[in-house]
């Protein structure tokens, strides 16, 4: 399963730590495989922390806080291989119940480079495992042309994906429960503002509740969760 999201910065590692989470308390074995990190910090060390799945891996790290084929470029190293990660993807699947492969950015950044020279992204690493994806994004104004245009994108190369929004507001305002209900069909998760901050017990016994049973949660009622919430 790959995580990608409509920008960065809208959740993904959360979301990642949230998945994991809850597929493991559904009693399932859990890798994580973030092909590039970015600057600091590190996403891996985040989602060990909150989740601690049986695996996790980082396949690429580069000092600097850009797109990975940009950011190695910059470092004067060699950029990721679309192979060499599809095969540490499958390595992993061999192993485990659950993969998840969390990207950089949004679908269509520059991941690094095919053997022909061209760059590849998240949407053409789902395409080559033949995965599917989950897009995270912003819950406020904006986000529905984002993501209509990241589903777009996806349903293009016959990808399935389901939307999770990455963050909450204690306090949300009109716009979040028009999106909300604009969203529903797509809406697979919604987790709380600042729930990368909790202790990890607490993340741990919460994050199911944010998750449909489709990433392993048990949230199956969605009037009862906004009625939950106010």
């Amino acid at each position: 399963m790959v995580v990608t999201g409509t920008d960065a910065g809208v959740g993904k590692t959360i979301a990642t730590a949230a998945i994991a989470v809850a597929a493991q308390a559904a009693g399932l074995r859990v890798a994580v495989v973030k092909p590039a990190q970015t600057g600091e910090p590190s996403d891996v060390d985040i989602v060990r922390l909150l989740a601690a799945p049986e695996t996790v891996r980082n396949l690429a790290a580069y000092p600097e806080p850009l797109s990975p084929l940009t950011a190695a470029r910059i470092a004067d190293v060699e950029p990721l291989e679309l192979y060499t990660v599809v095969d540490a993807v499958r390595a992993e699947v061999d192993k485990h119940d659950v993969v998840l492969i969390e990207g950089a950015g949004g679908l269509l950044v520059p991941m690094g480079l095919r053997p022909s020279g061209e760059a590849w992204t998240m949407a053409d690493l789902a395409v080559s495992l033949g995965a599917p994806a989950v897009v995270v994004a912003r819950a406020g104004r904006g986000t529905l042309n984002h993501i209509a245009l990241t589903l777009e994108a996806l349903a293009r190369r016959a990808v399935s994906a389901g939307v999770v929004l990455g963050a909450w507001p204690a306090e949300p305002e009109l716009v979040h429960w028009s999106n909300l209900t604009d969203l529903v069909d797509n809406l697979v998760g919604v987790l709380p503002d600042g729930a990368g901050a909790m202790e990890p017990g607490v993340f741990g016994r919460s994050a199911p509740g944010w998750l449909t049973p489709s990433l392993y949660g048990v949230l199956d009622d969605w009037r009862a969760w906004a009625e939950d919430i106010n």
